[in-house]
């Protein structure tokens, strides 16, 4: 399903602790992985030695990715590298889209301090402009199995929603998985209305009628383990990560906006929430029509 990804990697201890996953992630797969530094065009690297001009950042990254890709190989991965000057987000965007890449693989942060918030910001900036699916990894989180055996899917019946679900019955049909089905209704929305319960029972039926349809999606697609659920909770983010942690589930699929439109905001803040805060790792799926949208 995934025959070339892309893990775009620093010397930050967040990617060391991803690196493993990574590499099964791509065995599995049987795909070549593109192995990419980025020398952020931010900082001033560039100096002389006699009369050599010499980059700093760029040596470092040849020697990063070199070690990385020789990992892989012994594990008999074929692999690419490279090693861009520019920002850092925009450059794996645009060697996602060059490469024909079919899955980005960062995580979502590093272990501690000032390292958390810089990569957790970037990896949620290749989120918002991603042309292609996008796996976010927590490093502090047990390593991601393969083949993943429960892959959770929320769904709302929109498009961008149908769009996860194609690819996570896609993957769940690659991998054998037990596929999750879940609709959050927002209770949140309601505040203290005296009506709330005439709009739960309202959106409860929607809902079920959402989760019905995807089931038989993904039972017609040749998906042999479905589960299906309808629960309330405060926050749609919150509803599902309460999911996920009772369910065991494995990898949450979800949709993402659009780069322009209300979509962009609504979706897009469950979306980075969940890329912060979920247990377990979030595949983004952006837009099939992503990439015409500017």
């Amino acid at each position: 399903m995934f025959d070339r990804i892309l893990f775009p990697i620093d010397d930050s201890d967040g990617v060391a602790a991803v690196r493993d996953s990574v590499y099964a992630l791509a065995a599995a797969h049987d795909a070549t992985l593109h192995v990419l530094n980025v020398a952020d065009t931010a900082h001033d690297s560039v100096t002389r030695i006699g009369d050599q001009v010499v980059d700093a950042l760029e040596q470092a990254g040849e020697q990063i990715v070199d070690e990385t890709a020789a990992k892989a190989a012994e594990q008999g991965i074929p692999t690419e590298t490279a090693v861009i000057q520019g920002g850092v987000a925009a450059t794996i965007t645009t060697y996602a889209e060059t490469a024909e890449i079919d899955l980005i693989v960062m995580p979502t942060q590093g272990r501690t301090g000032i390292e958390e918030r810089l990569l957790g910001s970037t990896t949620e900036r290749v989120s918002r402009e991603t042309p292609v699916p996008l796996l976010t990894l927590r490093p502090d989180a047990a390593p991601l199995t393969t083949p993943i055996e429960r892959l959770l899917v929320p769904t709302d019946g929109s498009d961008t929603a149908a769009g996860a679900l194609d690819v996570g019955i896609e993957l769940a049909v690659a991998d054998g998985s037990t596929l999750q089905l879940l609709s959050i209704i927002d209770t949140g929305l309601f505040g203290g209305d005296l009506r709330a319960d005439q709009y739960t029972e309202s959106l409860t039926s929607a809902a079920e009628r959402i989760i019905d349809d995807a089931r038989d999606r993904a039972t017609a697609a040749g998906v042999a383990d479905v589960v299906t659920a309808v629960e309330d909770d405060e926050s749609v983010a919150g509803g599902i990560r309460s999911y996920a942690a009772d369910a065991d589930s494995d990898c949450i699929v979800v949709g993402t906006h659009g780069r322009t439109g209300l979509d962009r905001y609504l979706l897009g803040s469950v979306t980075e929430t969940l890329i912060r805060t979920a247990p377990v790792p979030v595949l983004v799926v952006p837009p099939t029509e992503h990439a015409a949208e500017e």
